[in-house]
C-alpha cells in the first residue's frame, strides 16, 4: 500500500488512493494512510459469523467510494464470491511467484526446493479461482546460490512495489481490461503469464 502512496506523491499514479481498508485494527498500513491524509476504515473479520458475512460488509465499505480499481495490498484473507463478484474486472492482487507456478503459500521456498533458476511476482486480476485470475505483469529475478526463502522474498518485494502500481496505472489509464477470456492491454490479449519484465543482477 505504501508503494501506491509514494507513487501518488511523485505524480506517478494515474489516480488517487481514496481509502485504505483493513480487517485488522492494528494494521500498520492504517497509520501510514492516516499520516498521508487518506481515509481509513476497519472491517474487523472477528466480528462476523462467517466469511460470507464479513465479505458482504467489506464490499459495502468499498462501494461507498465507488472506486475505479480495488487493490489487495497486504490483504492476506481468501475472499469469497460475495466480495469478488461485486468487483469483478477491477479487483487486482500481486502474488509472490511467477504464476501459474506456485499458487498459494510458501512460494519462495517451493521455488528454491524445486531447483528453479528464477522466481518473481505476478500482478493479476482476481477471480474466484485462488491466484488463478488473468496475469497482467510479471517480474522475474534470478535465484542466487545463497538464497533462502527470506532473502529471496525481500528481493522480490522491492519489485512488487514497482510492478503493482504500474499495472494499476494501465487499468486507470484505460489501457488494461479484464475480459471473459483473459486480460487485454492496448486491445491485445496478454499471454497466459502476462507481460514479463526480467531483472538481471
Amino acid at each position: 500500500m505504501g508503494a501506491f502512496l509514494k507513487a501518488e506523491r511523485r505524480g506517478a499514479l494515474s489516480g488517487q488512493v481514496v481509502r485504505v481498508i483493513s480487517n485488522r485494527p492494528d494494521a500498520a498500513g492504517l497509520a501510514t494512510a492516516s499520516d498521508a491524509g487518506v481515509a481509513t476504515t476497519v472491517v474487523d473479520h472477528t466480528l462476523y459469523e462467517s466469511r460470507e458475512a464479513f465479505d458482504a460488509a467489506l464490499a459495502e465499505a468499498v462501494k461507498k467510494d465507488n472506486p475505479d480499481v480495488v487493490v489487495l495490498a497486504g490483504f492476506m484473507r481468501i475472499l469469497t464470491p460475495v466480495f469478488i463478484d461485486a468487483f469483478m474486472g477491477k479487483l487486482m492482487n500481486v502474488h509472490p511467484s511467477l504464476l501459474p507456478n506456485y499458487p498459494g503459500l510458501n512460494t519462495h521456498q517451493r521455488a528454491i526446493d524445486n531447483g528453479d533458476r528464477e522466481a518473481g511476482a505476478t500482478v493479476h486480476y482476481v477471480t474466484n479461482e485462488l491466484d488463478g485470475g488473468p496475469p497482467i505483469l510479471q517480474v522475474s529475478v534470478p535465484i542466487e546460490s545463497g538464497d533462502d526463502a527470506d532473502s529471496l522474498a525481500a528481493r522480490i518485494l522491492d519489485f512488487e512495489h514497482v510492478i503493482f502500481p504500474e499495472a494499476v496505472n494501465w487499468h486507470l489509464q484505460g489501457r488494461l481490461a479484464h475480459e471473459a477470456d483473459g486480460a487485454y492491454l492496448d486491445g491485445k490479449k496478454l499471454p497466459p503469464t502476462g507481460t514479463l519484465w526480467k531483472w538481471q543482477a
